[in-house]
């Protein structure tokens, strides 16, 4: 019994639920690919061997490598949101695992940046790629009249939820 609840309570809405058939299944279906995303996650970071901070700060970096940009420590505390103490410990086990080297910084001599090795690109890549590949498998799929409904209704439940959170955080002080 209680695996049965733990198993179906990502299922839950906590909400009254929509007005429509229709609605309940969309909202069913965004709670089911909310579950999906959970398990991915999980089993990027099972495969990883990395922590979630570990993990996001490698695709960060990996991602700045690709866009052609540098980043330093600095900017990773701001994208992570946390300490400098825990940034340079996060940095300390990529570079110590080889994911991350620290190289001098092309202007400024004092500062340095973080560029990923090849190891932490394959890294992410067999992390998250296959993920990736079943999310375009699957709009690929989906003619131009359902992709264009499809990233409509959900830019909408995005930018509402987005705008939930900057209520709440300016209701927080």
């Amino acid at each position: 019994m209680p695996q049965n609840i733990i198993r179906h309570e990502q299922e839950h809405l906590y909400a009254e639920p929509p007005r429509s058939d229709a609605g309940r299944e969309l909202a069913s279906a965004l709670l089911r690919l909310r579950r999906a995303e959970h398990v991915q996650e999980h089993r990027a970071l099972t495969s990883s061997s990395l922590s979630n901070l570990d993990l996001r700060a490698l695709r960060y970096l990996v991602q700045a490598q690709r866009d052609e940009r540098s980043i330093g420590a600095k900017d990773l505390i701001v994208m992570l949101g946390t300490s400098s103490a825990n940034i340079t410990n996060v940095i300390d086990r990529l570079v110590g695992r080889g994911y991350v080297e620290r190289m001098k910084h092309p202007s400024d001599r004092r500062a340095s940046v973080l560029v990923p090795t090849p190891a932490a690109v394959q890294q992410v890549d067999l992390a998250i790629g296959s993920h990736h590949a079943r999310l375009v498998e699957q709009i690929d799929e989906l003619d131009d009249r359902d992709a264009e409904l499809a990233a409509s209704v959900i830019a909408r439940i995005a930018a509402s939820l987005d705008d939930l959170a900057e209520e709440q955080r300016r209701m927080a002080g």
